[in-house]
């Protein structure tokens, strides 16, 4: 059923509004075959600008043939590899017979094979015949640079939940080799194939990008801004009239700074508030929908703060009531924290809890706005 209020999947078109000039940025960056980085949090629209950039260049002269999977559930090299291969050559090859060619001509030599057993039972197109050494890591992800190259068909691969290839045996033995691959390419001018490396991890994210020196200058970070909040507020107010609904725009404002201008938390608002009301949608309506959003997430949150430490929970009071310095004697005192060496890992372990970010000049931001409103009114009971 069409809804004025999507949230259950990515948008496009009259239901992707704001950053214009992000999409604009990608639709560029798509076309000059750059490579992408694109790291928010959940729900945050990526995939949604993905998608809207991509619209932009699909009629282009030299549109690209997309490939996209998935590092959610993979947990080892050789299943990050034989995803990856799998997807590049699904993009240019569509029966048995071409799949064992693709293979044949470009992974003969290493360990992969086309099994047509293994195809016929598991549908998979790569397959080992002995264990993965370095030649084979490199053969698999150079794969799409070698057929675009050969083929002149630009391509285009978006690989989703990028930062957990460091939850597999060793995220460098893919890393390394990757980021070598992709200066090589460049320096010989390769610019047939790109990636679009994308994450809801935003601190494993960093760490691979900025943490280190790893694909540096090669890969383009493209980063998400608020989207303004008084569009947000026309975009609801038009999706209730629609429905014969009449909204007060200043209220909608005042949800919209609750949630941040989070879109994928204010359509799912303004969908309840649909559901609760006739005709005028008044002030009750408005807390009533938010006790019942809250209602759905917040086993989510008890389970995130069940999991913290006396310490990592005092830090987030201290976050929460505005401090900024925590490794200010003042404030370690106050909120038991130590010292500055235990700042330090209380720090680091909610952002590898993915709780907590901090910008270039060390300010704290939480990933998630409701979360941010539910600790602060629910869990440590102060007054908004």
């Amino acid at each position: 059923m069409d809804t004025p209020f999507p949230y259950d999947k990515f948008v496009t078109g009259k239901n992707f509004i704001g950053r214009k000039s992000e999409c604009t940025v990608l639709s560029n960056l798509i076309a000059q075959h750059a490579h992408v980085a694109l790291y928010e949090p959940p729900k945050t629209g990526k995939t949604s600008l993905v998608q809207q950039a991509m619209h932009s260049t699909r009629f282009s002269q030299r549109a690209n043939i997309v490939g996209q999977f998935s590092v959610l559930n993979i947990r080892t090299i050789e299943g990050f590899l034989t995803r990856y291969g799998s997807t590049v050559i699904r993009m240019v090859a569509s029966a048995p017979t071409e799949y064992g060619a693709v293979v044949e001509q470009y992974l003969g030599g290493t360990h992969f094979i086309f099994d047509p057993e293994a195809f016929a039972d598991q549908d998979a197109i790569l397959s080992l015949n002995w264990d993965l050494d370095e030649e084979d890591v490199k053969a698999v992800l150079r794969l799409p640079f070698r057929i675009a190259a050969d083929r002149g068909t630009p391509l285009l691969l978006i690989i989703d939940e990028f930062q957990n290839v460091l939850e597999t045996e060793d995220g460098d033995r893919i890393l390394r080799p990757l980021d070598a691959i992709i200066r090589e390419e460049a320096e010989l001018g390769h610019r047939d194939f790109s990636f679009i490396f994308c994450g809801s991890m935003v601190n494993a994210m960093k760490e691979i990008f900025e943490g280190s020196r790893l694909f540096h200058r090669h890969v383009t970070r493209v980063r998400l801004s608020p989207v303004d909040e008084r569009e947000i507020a026309d975009h609801v107010v038009r999706g209730f009239l629609s429905g014969g609904k009449v909204l007060d725009k200043d209220l909608l404002i005042g949800a919209c700074r609750l949630f941040k201008n989070n879109l994928w938390y204010i359509n799912h608002f303004a969908s309840i508030c649909d559901s609760m009301s006739k005709g005028y949608i008044m002030e009750p309506v408005l807390v009533d929908a938010l006790g019942s959003l809250l209602s759905v997430h917040e086993p989510r949150f008890r389970t995130m703060v069940s999991g913290l430490t006396t310490h990592q929970v005092n830090l987030l009071r201290a976050t929460v009531e505005g401090n900024i310095r925590f490794s200010a004697s003042e404030v370690i005192r106050k909120y038991g924290l130590n010292s500055s060496a235990n700042v330090k890992r209380v720090k680091d372990a909610l952002m590898k809890k993915e709780i907590l970010t901090f910008d270039e000049e060390d300010k704290p931001e939480f990933l998630d706005p409701l979360f941010e409103y539910w600790i602060k009114r629910y869990f440590f009971e102060l007054p908004e």
